[in-house]
């Protein structure tokens, strides 16, 4: 019987030769001055590009849009080349590579904003969380996030320019496509969540308005570099970093109706038993019915991530409730993830005390099974 993680699919523009996906992973491992990618982060993406697909990791739109150290932006010439040395390592091998792109919004600290600024956020209210900052010494540590400032119509505005400019500096950095980060607590998801968003503008209250800038951010972005080359990243249900929405199914539907209208590469979706890097235990119920509704309302390829196992990869796939499954931690310490797949073979376990920061110990150092082939 075939594997069904090894059946082919047309993804956009991209013919993927099979259903593993490395999902985007911050590693906090970007080169300084200037978050500029390293010839030890082209290693890294290298020896992963036997999967389907690359998701590199969040990458900053704007120096605004950056809320922990040593996280790679997409914003200026040097970011745009440590990328392009990323997209041609993993081009060489014949691999395909999206990149992830971040606006932390609230979810930052003074020490990366211009002007040592507060972070900004749909509304001012306490956050609950922390953030990773770099003290004097140049020492990483958890940081408590302190209130944001509320941004102002005109600077929501803005922020949707710097999607576009970094769409396109991604493709000019030879990506092959890219991922709007719109989950996970940060900006976009802070916006379209009723527990983060109390605005009063054309940006807050109904569904409309608080899916307002994703949907132009899709807008623009499309209009950038093609619809085709483009995904998305949503969190229903998610509960990370104070995310929370009174109507998830009403909020979620809508967007993933709406994004039928531009013809997207795909819709990328997490499952709410991740909260942040640990396994939640008590996620909603009500996470089954969403994900059959999105799955029926929208029209295009479906990514699904969060804890999934070889096994329940495969009966995601079978079943029809996913196209492809992104993998995240199994990509850290199984570089040939999916050639172990293939084969069943014996996989890694990542240590998390590498996660975050730090040098080659725990990024490049983890090798391929000896008899693996991709």
């Amino acid at each position: 019987m075939s594997d069904v993680l090894f059946k082919p699919l047309q993804l956009g523009r991209l013919h993927l030769p099979h259903r593993v996906v490395m999902a985007p992973l911050t590693r906090s491992r970007a080169g300084q001055p200037g978050n500029i990618p390293t010839l030890m982060n082209v290693e890294y993406y290298r020896q992963r590009a036997s999967a389907a697909l690359i998701v590199a990791e969040a990458t900053q739109i704007s120096q605004q849009g950056q809320g922990y150290a040593w996280t790679p932006g997409i914003h200026s010439p040097g970011q745009i080349e440590g990328w392009r040395a990323v997209s041609d390592a993993v081009h060489a091998e014949a691999g395909k590579i999206y990149l992830q792109l971040w606006h932390v919004g609230r979810v930052s600290h003074p020490v990366f904003q211009p002007g040592q600024r507060l972070p900004v956020a749909p509304t001012a209210m306490e956050v609950p969380g922390q953030t990773f900052i770099v003290d004097k010494e140049g020492n990483g540590l958890w940081a408590p996030i302190p209130v944001p400032r509320e941004l102002t119509t005109a600077e929501v505005t803005a922020i949707v320019k710097d999607y576009r400019g970094a769409a396109r500096n991604a493709m000019a950095a030879g990506m092959d496509g890219v991922e709007i980060h719109a989950g996970n607590g940060y900006l976009l998801d802070q916006f379209i969540n009723s527990n983060s968003n109390r605005r009063t503008d054309a940006y807050g209250g109904s569904i409309e308005n608080r899916t307002r800038l994703l949907l132009e951010v899709v807008d623009a972005v499309a209009e950038q570099v093609g619809a085709v080359n483009v995904g998305v990243r949503l969190t229903p249900m998610g509960r990370f970093l104070g995310m929370g929405d009174e109507s998830p199914e009403a909020t979620f539907g809508y967007i993933a109706r709406r994004l039928n209208d531009w013809g997207l590469a795909y819709l990328h979706l997490v499952e709410p038993a991740i909260v942040g890097t640990v396994r939640d235990e008590q996620y909603d119920p009500r996470w089954d019915g969403i994900i059959k509704q999105l799955r029926d309302t929208f029209n295009g390829v479906l990514m699904l991530a969060g804890g999934y196992t070889p096994d329940s990869a495969r009966l995601a796939i079978e079943s029809g409730r996913a196209d492809l499954i992104a993998f995240g931690r199994p990509f850290i310490a199984n570089p040939d993830l999916p050639g172990r797949l293939r084969r069943h073979l014996p996989l890694t376990e990542a240590d998390p005390s590498t996660f975050f920061g730090g040098g080659e110990k725990g990024y490049t150092d983890y090798r391929a099974f000896a008899s693996s082939t991709n």
